[in-house]
């Protein structure tokens, strides 16, 4: 259960989904800034006192 927030009245567990699509998906993306984008991401997570519970960065192609 520490998972889980809580007031007088109320719990709650709060996660995010959150997806980084850069503006020009490049290959270059998925080498070595790959790598240094996952440790940013984790420095960040240790910052807020977050979890990174999972995740992934994917060359994929949006339809526009």
């Amino acid at each position: 259960m520490d998972d889980f927030e809580s007031l007088s009245h109320s719990k709650w567990e709060c996660k995010y989904h959150v997806v980084f699509i850069p503006k020009s998906r490049r290959k270059v993306l998925y080498g070595s800034l790959r790598k240094h984008l996952g440790e940013v991401f984790r420095k960040l997570a240790e910052q807020k006192k977050c979890r990174i519970e999972d995740g992934h960065l994917l060359c994929i192609r949006l339809a526009t």
